[in-house]
């Protein structure tokens, strides 16, 4: 009986020695995730707010993604998307960006796109002019997202 009651106190150890331990790294872990979210000087970071132009941009790339989808397959294409003409007022992260060659290039983007609804028959060939002048423009402008627009072309 001594031997049975001996068993039970070490497992009853054994588990709140790891429950301990189990509670107390959350806890650090938990530590270490604010100070993560500090500056040096002890500040908190705030959440990177994006603009109204990079949501567009997002935006404008998921209709894109999708309206490619339909030219290849062959499907009605729609109607042009009007939310794209925000692109002449949206503001930007950064204003200067809104010089003269970003209104060029956002032309020539809205023609483009425009061309795709109104000669279907010429679809491919007027969304690649819309991708080669996003590309022309982030070429001058922000590189970053270069890659993932190249992705949209259609392949014929």
């Amino acid at each position: 009986m001594k031997k049975n009651n001996t068993s039970v106190i070490v497992l009853a150890l054994l588990f709140i020695t790891s429950s301990l331990l189990f509670v107390s790294c959350q806890k650090k872990e938990e530590k270490k995730k604010e100070e993560n979210c500090t500056t040096e000087k002890g500040k908190k970071l705030e959440m990177y707010q994006m603009s109204e132009m990079a949501a567009l941009m997002e935006q404008m790339y998921v209709d894109n993604q999708r309206l490619k989808e339909r030219i290849k397959k062959g499907e009605a294409i729609g109607e042009f998307p009007e939310h794209f003409l925000k692109i002449h007022s949206a503001q930007f992260t950064d204003e200067s960006d809104n010089d003269s060659f970003f209104k060029e290039m956002a032309s020539e983007y809205i023609a483009a796109q425009k061309l795709i609804y109104s000669d279907p028959k010429n679809a491919v060939k007027h969304f690649n002019d819309g991708v080669d002048a996003c590309l022309s423009c982030h070429q001058q402008k922000c590189g970053g997202p270069i890659p993932r627009i190249k992705k949209l072309y259609i392949k014929e």
